[in-house]
């Protein structure tokens, strides 16, 4: 397992009402793969110490790494990352951890990113990175989110959808859902209309809960993707 290293904060920037990025700087951090995620630790005064997981949002560059915590108001621990965390402040960090739900740049076959809500994150990360190096192969987002005030990063979004990158927003909860947004959930018809036809191979990662990824993950399969080209990371209810 990891060791434990101590980060400091370096900022927090306000994404939506309830998500914030926690921008980090790790001495020694050894470098993550897009899709991995580390453990967060923090440690009161009397000792108590909680930690939760959290995927990475940032592509691999050097030793500042990038999570979106979305607060939950009855958690533990994001309520106190999303409010009261300054710049300065410091915390423990383990990682980075997972190796199966990570995006590999020398694949040279088109990537399906497909996430609900903050299930996006590793997502992102992989899309980031996929800009950062300018590869060819196409790479395109699906996200799935309640309303257009809990998207994150929509304005970056917007900007890396180019060249061989896209990016499709849906809308679950918002009646009022207009371009560049879609009205809905992601579904079958959803995934034909803009995915790539299984003969193309793509490899397709999906991130969410877990009622969510199990039916795209069944719609994709069901559309002629091999199971074994279709990854999966889930997730639920921790505490916060």
């Amino acid at each position: 397992m990891a060791a434990w290293r101590v980060a400091t904060v370096v900022e927090t920037v306000p994404e939506t009402v309830h998500a914030v990025t926690i921008r980090l700087e790790v001495p020694d951090w050894p470098g993550h793969i897009a899709g991995q995620h580390l453990d967060l630790r923090l440690t009161a005064e009397d000792g108590y110490s909680a930690q939760r997981s959290y995927s990475i949002a940032s592509a691999p560059d050097g030793e500042r790494i990038d999570l979106d915590v979305v607060r939950l108001d009855d958690g533990e621990v994001s309520p106190y990352l999303t409010t009261d965390l300054e710049a300065g402040d410091l915390v423990e960090v383990r990682g980075p951890l997972g190796g199966y739900f990570t995006w590999e740049p020398a694949d040279p076959r088109p990537t399906l990113l497909v996430g609900g809500g903050s299930g996006v994150v590793p997502l992102l990360a992989m899309l980031r990175h996929h800009a950062a190096l300018d590869r060819p192969s196409g790479m395109h987002l699906v996200y799935s989110a309640r309303t257009a005030g809990d998207v994150l990063h929509r304005d970056e979004l917007a900007a890396l959808a180019s060249g061989p990158r896209a990016v499709t927003v849906t809308l679950t909860r918002d009646a009022g859902a207009a371009p560049p947004f879609r009205r809905g959930r992601v579904d079958r018809t959803v995934l034909a209309e803009v995915g790539w036809p299984a003969d193309a191979a793509p490899r397709c990662f999906v991130c969410g809960p877990t009622p969510f990824v199990e039916a795209v993950a069944e719609a994709l399969v069901g559309l002629g993707h091999a199971p074994a080209d279709v990854r999966t990371e889930r997730f639920g209810p921790t505490g916060g």
